[in-house]
């Protein structure tokens, strides 16, 4: 899984100049192109690769709360919180913060159990109880950023300040796809916010590799009703008009390559007007959510005008991962009426939260009994979480609009399916819910993990590039064994 590519480039400018066939912007990920009559067949780049070991998992679907939900309101109770609640905290701050922290701030939902296993949750989720059994929860979660920008950064690429491939980015490159008309990596509805493409880019991978965006990066997120792929239909060509401009094209390129030598840009590029061709015949039906049943759409909450927008993207992410894809992103930014963004409540927890919850538990919960089910959830990895927690302490505000400040130092992610414990908590914070005191994981070793569970080892998948080999993890990362039943 180390590539070294050519250093040899052609002017692609001169290329697209020659032959315009108004696909400029159908840079989507792609399979192999279609071979015509008589030519050899060529080892395609997103051709399904067998991992270094045998696979836990074949797909990941990562469910990306985007702005930083609270640990200690949602999975980690901290009773110490209420005990002090008001009072100075007893432990040394983190110098970098973004609002005036005050005294410690007890939740304002109470905690259960939940489940035959016991998985504590708060008052707020009241459906996500009925799946506690089939979630891996990491309340170890730890990093240095605590800026929005950074912290996506890291998370999606592993780096918080370079340029790097995204994580979709290096599985798409690691293990192909299963799917020859479907891209191998699609984000459905993400934000433009802190990072933007560069969170599901291919960096100095071939972009081939790229994640695919299912509606335009914005903010407030593209409705998942409205949600298209770019570009996907040609009004003015038909396909067999389509067929042959892509044959001729393909014709110049290898003229180019003759004079050249071999260009991975280019030939990314051409396998992009391929996709984007077969796309045309799949995508369209994968989209299309008239043959699931009332049963069905009721169980994700689709009935609900709360709940029905992220149900449709979990409902599509379903639908995509069943059909191959290898990565499926779904965003999910919240819609708050009182100058909120995302999960980002400096303010207003208490209403914002209530809000984020409101419309994710039930659809959450239908997605993993549906994956369940059908099949899907004994090789699928479903991974749960933002950038970052948020404070154990107030930001100082009025009562009324209290609310939390960034928090990397530990919070809560979860997992499900594919082989890890379920009803399992791994890793805890201190009593305030303020450091990951133990089994600590870092964004590197979350990735590590979820290499190791798609089969691969993190320190073997590299890419040479500047002369030297990179890797998600960079020089980092440990597996947390502990995890896997």
């Amino acid at each position: 899984m180390t590539h070294h590519p050519h250093s040899r480039f052609i002017n692609r400018r001169h290329l697209l100049n020659q032959w315009c066939l108004g696909f400029g912007g159908m840079a989507f990920n792609a399979m192999h192109a279609g071979l015509s009559a008589g030519e050899a067949p060529v080892k395609q780049p997103l051709s399904p690769h067998d991992g270094h070991f045998k696979a836990r998992a074949k797909r990941i679907i990562f469910l990306f709360m985007h702005g930083g939900p609270s640990h200690v309101d949602l999975f980690d109770p901290k009773p110490a919180l209420t005990k002090y609640d008001g009072k100075e905290p007893p432990f040394e701050r983190t110098r970098v913060k973004f609002g005036k922290r005050g005294n410690l701030l007890k939740s304002p939902w109470s905690f259960r159990p939940t489940g035959k296993s016991g998985i504590p949750m708060s008052s707020l989720w009241q459906h996500l109880p009925a799946v506690a059994d089939d979630l891996c929860m990491l309340h170890g979660l730890c990093d240095t950023n605590v800026a929005h920008g950074g912290a996506c950064m890291k998370l999606f690429t592993g780096s918080e300040s370079l340029i790097r491939p995204s994580m979709g980015s290096w599985v798409s490159y690691g293990l192909g796809s299963e799917n020859q008309n479907l891209p191998s990596f699609i984000t459905i509805c993400p934000t433009s916010l802190h990072g933007g493409v560069d969170n599901f880019g291919s960096a100095f991978l071939p972009n081939i590799h790229q994640g695919v965006p299912l509606g335009t990066p914005g903010y407030p997120n593209t409705p998942a009703k409205d949600a298209r792929f770019e570009f996907l239909k040609n009004e003015k060509r038909s396909r067999s008009q389509q067929r042959i401009l892509l044959d001729q094209l393909k014709h110049i390129n290898k003229q180019h390559q003759k004079q050249a030598g071999r260009n991975p840009q280019l030939e990314a590029r051409i396998q992009s007007f391929e996709m984007a061709f077969r796309m045309q015949t799949e995508a369209p039906e994968v989209m299309n959510l008239a043959d699931e049943t009332d049963a069905t759409l009721n169980l994700y909450g689709y009935d609900d005008p709360t709940t029905k927008n992220f149900a449709h993207q979990l409902l599509l992410a379903r639908r995509f991962s069943e059909r191959g894809v290898r990565f499926v992103q779904v965003s999910h930014a919240g819609s708050l009426p009182f100058n909120n963004e995302q999960w980002d409540q400096h303010s207003h927890i208490k209403k914002g939260h209530e809000m984020n919850v409101a419309q994710i538990d039930k659809p959450i919960t239908g997605f993993i009994q549906d994956l369940k089910q059908r099949g899907l959830l004994e090789d699928t990895l479903v991974l749960w979480g933002g950038e970052f927690g948020r404070t154990p302490t107030a930001q100082v505000g009025k009562p009324e609009t209290i609310g939390r400040d960034h928090h990397p130092d530990g919070f809560t992610m979860w997992m499900a399916g594919a082989g890890v414990k379920g009803g399992y908590r791994y890793g805890k914070t201190d009593e305030f819910g303020y450091y990951a005191v133990e089994n600590r994981m870092t964004i590197h070793d979350l990735h590590a993990t979820m290499l190791h569970m798609m089969g691969i080892d993190h320190e073997k998948l590299t890419y040479h590039y500047a002369g030297r080999d990179f890797r998600l993890t960079d020089v980092a990362g440990v597996v947390a064994r502990d995890i896997l039943a």
